[in-house]
């Protein structure tokens, strides 16, 4: 099953293929800027029952150089197989298109990123014959945008910023820049944005972060998107409330509170839990108790 974050790295160059030529030069890679780009069909499966299916495919058009293929793969952790497929999809692409294609794998932490930039080979070290090197975007190489204006001036690299950030102390000041600039964007431009980045913070504690920006900051919007993520803002803010009542109970009625009730009151999500345990906090004797016939 692919991951919400696996789907936002790459569909951000997707939506905007573009986006890749103002990512290279954090990359390290001189990459002229493209006339033309397209999104290609991503499926690479061969007659044979194997299946091979990158992540995004893009063709760039450039004055300078002519055409190139990008292949784009969103890494989430070390994958031993990977190597091994991604020298696939460039070689098959390479030889079905008769285009240099080059691979950018996009990661959310700093080993895995680590990791993907290594070079392998497909032969012993003596022949190495095809060599991989991957360029890989992550928080070692993505800038961080906390200024409204500089994100405004390039909404997705801000998403993308935030969503390859998002285990980063600083993705909460990426996120808020993000939400202020995109109160000036029509809803059409916004409502892909707020959905790339939703989906790519995962589960990541910033996600909370950004439903409560994008409840307070984009109140405005009414996409089902973002009625969506305002109501969970809104369920979280509930449960949390009532969380609070719990062990306000508990504490009034001069009950210890061990830290694993603690933890598991202030962990729970649902509402509906939460009222039974807060009926309970008025009668039992112990804490520990309203969890009883759970």
């Amino acid at each position: 099953m692919v991951s919400p974050p696996h789907e936002a790295m790459h569909r951000s160059f997707q939506h905007d293929p573009g986006l890749f030529s103002r990512v290279s030069r954090y990359l390290g890679v001189d990459i002229p800027r493209p006339t033309k780009a397209a999104v290609l069909p991503t499926d690479l499966t061969e007659t044979r029952p194997v299946e091979r299916r990158v992540d995004t495919l893009l063709r760039f058009e450039t004055e300078a150089e002519g055409p190139f293929l990008l292949a784009i793969e969103s890494q989430g952790k070390r994958d031993v197989e990977k190597p091994a497929s991604w020298a696939y999809y460039t070689a098959y692409l390479w030889t079905k298109y008769r285009l240099p294609t080059a691979l950018l794998v996009v990661c959310q932490d700093h080993a895995t990123a680590a990791w993907a930039q290594r070079a392998a080979s497909s032969g012993p070290p003596q022949l190495p014959t095809l060599t991989l090197r991957p360029v890989v975007a992550g928080p070692h190489n993505m800038p961080v945008i906390t200024d409204p204006e500089e994100a405004r001036a390039d909404l997705v690299l801000a998403s993308l910023a935030a969503i390859t950030h998002a285990a980063e102390p600083c993705v909460d000041a990426i996120l808020k820049a993000l939400s202020t600039a995109l109160r000036d964007a029509p809803e059409d431009i916004a409502d892909p944005i707020v959905e790339f980045t939703a989906q790519g913070l995962g589960k990541y504690p910033a996600k909370h972060v950004w439903r409560n920006l994008v409840a307070v900051d984009l109140s405005f919007y009414k996409s089902y998107l973002v009625e969506e993520i305002r109501e969970e803002a809104r369920a979280e803010a509930r449960a949390e409330g009532r969380a609070e009542d719990v062990l306000l109970v508990l504490e009034q009625r001069g009950l210890d509170i061990s830290d694993a009730v603690r933890s598991r009151v202030t962990e729970c999500g649902d509402p509906e839990v939460l009222r039974s345990w807060l009926a309970r906090a008025v009668t039992v004797p112990k804490a520990e108790e309203i969890f009883e016939d759970e």
